[in-house]
């Protein structure tokens, strides 16, 4: 099935909004996106519930922000969103430009910054109907200097595209590799679900290397870090974050789909668990919350090879009784 209509509306939508100042991204998205359009956005955005609002509150202070603001996309796919319904295209990247005013109160340097992002659309009658954005804030907030959080079990860096630089799909994929790629996803969720249902928080490496190439490459949210190989991943990042969260419950996704050798979802929210203690320097809070969770993964042959993961951790942290972002933009 071709997306090639979907595409062709996201890729002009975002070519206007790439050029355009703060001043004109009202008028580029009263025309590409449906006025009653459904909003997903990360904290502190997440009270957005309208294109309009969105514009006010996040699109227009970001380029009022990030002087000469770009767009460094790194995977660009669409697909059929087999968790729901419609044609969704995904864009993954950074917007990077010179950090000349604060953002959120993060203070700004003058400097060439990078702001990490996926975003997600819902295309209907050559319209955007359904819009997520998430983004990587603590990831921003490291580059200037400010370290909210413990030291990361893995490790943040600005970080880089698929190794074989192939992910920007503008033409036409074949169907059998798309959906070799979304069966081997949707098995690793089975089991990671599985995993969560026993209780199991020591995951054998077997079970991994089912569906991840041993050279696996998790490029995790900041706060948490990238790390390479099962071995380390597991070390750096997985028992960890499963041992530092209990009752873990799955709750699917909005939208998932593949292309290609690609795939990616996120959920609203993905996962609810309790703070068992130590993620994140949290300690056991006994307080049950929602995490937000974009995936995109990279299948090379038969295996899984990179995954690039954006989590919206500042909510999460909310929840626990923790704004991270007023408490570090007051006393920075």
């Amino acid at each position: 099935m071709s997306f090639n209509s979907e595409k062709a509306v996201v890729r002009s939508y975002q070519a206007a909004f790439d050029k355009g100042e703060a001043s004109d991204v009202k008028g580029v998205v009263k025309s590409y996106v449906d006025e009653n359009a459904k909003i997903y956005a990360c904290y502190p955005f997440d009270k957005c519930s309208t294109p309009a609002e969105l514009v006010k509150e996040l699109w227009e202070p970001l380029k009022q922000s990030f002087t000469r603001m770009k767009r460094r996309e790194d995977v660009f796919m669409a697909g059929d969103n087999s968790a729901g319904e419609g044609k969704w295209v995904m864009s993954m990247g950074h917007f990077a430009g010179l950090f000349d005013k604060p953002f959120l109160g993060i203070r700004s340097t003058g400097k060439l910054a990078f702001l990490r992002y996926a975003e997600f659309f819902e295309v209907r009658e050559d319209k955007i109907v359904s819009h997520a954005i998430f983004f990587d804030l603590i990831a921003l907030m490291q580059q200037v200097g400010l370290n909210p959080l413990p030291v990361e079990t893995g490790h943040t860096f600005v970080y880089p595209g698929p190794c074989d630089h192939n992910g920007l799909l503008f033409e036409e994929q074949d169907p059998k590799e798309s959906k070799k790629t979304i069966e081997l996803v949707e098995e690793m969720v089975r089991d990671l679900d599985s995993l969560n249902k026993s209780g199991n928080d020591n995951c054998p490496p077997e079970l991994l290397a089912k569906c991840w190439s041993e050279d696996m490459v998790w490029y995790g949210p900041a706060g948490i870090g990238a790390t390479f190989t099962i071995e380390r991943y597991q070390q750096q990042h997985q028992f960890p974050f499963r041992k530092g969260l209990k009752d873990k419950v799955f709750n699917g996704h909005v939208a998932r789909f593949s292309e290609g050798n690609f795939a990616c979802f996120f959920g609203w929210p993905n996962l609810s668990n309790t703070a068992g203690g130590g993620l994140f320097g949290m300690p056991a809070s006994g307080i049950r919350a929602d995490m937000r969770v974009v995936d995109v993964y990279y299948r090379k042959g038969d295996k899984l090879l990179e995954n690039w993961v954006l989590m919206d951790v500042p909510y999460w942290l909310k929840q626990q009784g923790l704004d991270i972002l007023s408490r570090t933009t007051t006393y920075s």
